[in-house]
């Protein structure tokens, strides 16, 4: 049987005949098969539905999907019932039959349903969350509408339709030309304008040309690419082959790392069904565009997220940054021109042919256009990925989407951007989010992660943590990199035992300006961003510990005298002997107050984190009380 498809009106009998299919089911369960919501379970919760409608006979009015990722990732498994919209939090095995008995009986199992983090009301409805409701997705749109690894519903949705025009209606000058026009910027980090890149390729000479797709997500926290690829995978490719289209490229590579194996998987399912038919290979879509696809999987070195490295790994070379220029649109893999995109980036291109450039380009700021997607982590109520439009707030984000910060805490800042990123402080919290904004206030977008810091977090054991990943995934080439950032992380250790001096303050700046003026790639040029934003918002805390020999937060063990339990205070509740990992802490429940015997208390906070009476006093470093 010949499955190749010749043009739109192909690819339009094919969504007909899906939406045809689909109509004769009275209702769809969507299950998130996300990496997150498959760590709680979701696949079986997935083969509990599955027996359990075919059981009571329901699996032919009753669609059941595995669909990627929806977002709400703290709340998996997350199973939503269409078309009502309705949403379930945290579903096991054993609620199955419970959710399909009240399904037909036209009612919902309240005890499972979205409970909000703040008002702990029921939600009902999914578009009711206010996880959701702050949202304006685009590229994440058939996240949790799809099955991942089927191309017909992904062409149901006018998945293809953008390559169809691509190939018989616009030339690659026009596609590059309606790519420029929107706006769109790269989404990897540095933000660079995607036709202007996409024309220097073009324009480059010789014949043989790449594009490739960056999947190297390597930021802790920060998982919107796998997501993607999880959860639409055909959407990346489709934006793969349009690059390919616009570049004149023969071959596109997707690389990812190998500890993304869904992401994999999907991924080489997409490609396989694609070449079935026929939009991948040889005269796609009926026309004189051939295109092969490879997928690299990566060893998940950082630095192989750097366009040179992650060449050299391609060509199967150690991957490491080389100096600029040339660039790669002018001599890239295997000496070739070649195109880089991110893979957020390209999920980008189809819906700005489908919908054009001008509708693109009414979304977001002046300069920087679009939505964009951000893993939002930290100490925040909602956890998860969120897409918003480009100068939406910090405020927006963390207090609206987001939630804001667990009782009793307050917002202290926000770490954007990454390793390479900086930490933004409360009083930033309406500043626009977009490439410029975060540059002037001393961070960047980077890959789009925003980790949430609370009052008990300590800044300078921040940009130190931060400092210590960038140290260990630098590749070592260059020696501002290797040697001044492992000097910086040496300053900051000392600081946070209580051995610093007030010299090491500007000491740390000069070392962090010179990393950054004169490293060879974007890792040594970006390490010093949470140092450089640390001491520019939160030098009161170096201050403090090294003038007072003080963590104002609590965390720095050397500079933390001891623990002891105010007896006033204590209600002999149990909760900090629970909590001790050293056993230091003794009394009876009801009876107060505790101890703690500071000769075997190790310092870790944990009483003084559970205790709900503020019982937990802690002193200065040198008070043992």
């Amino acid at each position: 049987m010949n499955d190749r498809l010749r043009g739109l009106a192909d690819l339009r009998a094919i969504r007909e005949t899906v939406i045809a299919r689909r109509a004769q089911y009275d209702k769809r369960i969507s299950v998130c098969n996300g990496t997150g919501c498959r760590a709680c379970g979701g696949a079986e919760v997935t083969e509990a539905f599955a027996f359990e409608l075919a059981k009571r006979g329901l699996d032919r009015s009753i669609e059941l999907m595995a669909t990627g990722c929806q977002g709400y990732c703290q709340r998996g498994p997350l199973v939503v019932i269409h078309p009502d919209d309705v949403l379930y939090e945290q579903v096991r095995s054993d609620d199955v039959p419970r959710i399909v008995s009240a399904l037909e009986r036209g009612e919902w199992v309240d005890d499972l349903l979205l409970e909000d983090p703040i008002t702990a009301e029921k939600v009902r409805l999914r578009s009711e969350a206010r996880f959701y409701a702050g949202q304006q997705r685009t590229v994440f749109a058939l996240n949790g509408e799809i099955d991942p690894t089927s191309i017909e519903d992904y062409i149901s949705h006018q998945g293809y339709h953008a390559l169809a025009r691509a190939v018989h209606e616009m030339g690659p000058e026009e596609i590059i030309e309606e790519i420029t026009r929107s706006g769109l910027r790269g989404r990897g980090g540095a933000g660079f304008p995607t036709g202007k890149k996409w024309r220097f390729t073009r324009d480059a000479a010789g014949s043989l040309k790449y594009v490739i797709c960056n999947a190297d997500e390597g930021d802790p926290g920060a998982f919107m690419d796998r997501s993607l690829l999880e959860a639409t995978p055909h959407a990346v490719l489709e934006g793969l082959l349009i690059a390919a289209r616009a570049m004149g490229a023969a071959d596109a590579y997707i690389y990812v790392r190998a500890e993304y194996p869904l992401a994999v998987d999907h991924v080489r399912k997409a490609i396989s069904a694609a070449e079935r038919y026929g939009l991948v290979g040889e005269g796609i879509l009926g026309s004189d565009l051939s295109v092969d696809v490879h997928v690299k999987e990566g060893a998940g070195a950082f630095v192989c997220g750097e366009e040179t490295a992650l060449i050299l790994s391609i060509e199967g070379q150690r991957g490491m940054p080389r100096p600029r220029p040339p660039f790669p649109a002018q001599r890239g893999l295997w000496g070739c021109p070649t195109n880089i995109n991110n893979v957020e980036t390209l999920a980008n291109v189809p819906p700005i042919l489908l919908r054009g450039a001008d509708w693109y380009a009414g979304i977001g700021t002046q300069t920087s256009k679009g939505t964009k997607i951000f893993s939002l982590t930290g100490k925040v109520a909602n956890n998860g990925l969120v897409e918003v439009p480009m100068g939406a707030s910090l405020r927006h984000i963390v207090f609206e989407v987001g939630g804001g910060m667990r009782p009793g805490h307050r917002f202290k800042a926000a770490q954007l951007g990454g390793p390479s990123g900086g930490c933004v402080p409360e009083s930033l919290l309406d500043v626009p989010i977009d490439y410029e904004s975060l540059k002037e206030h001393g961070a960047i977008m980077g890959s789009g992660g925003v980790i949430v810091l609370d009052d008990s977090t300590c800044m300078v054991s921040v940009a130190k943590f931060f400092l210590a990943f960038t140290a260990d995934e630098s590749c070592g080439k260059c020696v501002p990199c290797r040697t001044g950032i492992r000097a910086m992380l040496d300053i900051l250790d000392r600081i946070t035992r209580g051995e610093g001096f007030m010299e090491d303050l500007p000491r740390l700046r000069e070392l962090a300006e010179l990393v950054q003026s004169t490293s060879l790639c974007g890792l040594g040029q970006t390490a010093p961003n949470p140092v450089l934003s640390t001491l520019r918002y939160f030098e009161d805390e170096y201050v403090a510990h090294i003038a007072d020999r003080m963590c104002p937060a609590g965390v720095c063990k050397a500079l933390i005298g001891g623990y002891r339990i105010d007896p006033e205070l204590c209600r002999a509740c149990d909760q900090c002997r629970k909590a001790c990992p050293a056993g230091a802490i003794t009394g009876t429940p009801g009876q107060p107050p505790y101890r703690i015997d500071a000769a075997v208390c190790a310092r870790c906070g944990a009483c003084f984190d559970v205790c709900p009476f503020d019982a937990i006093l802690r002193g200065p470093s040198g008070d043992a009380s």
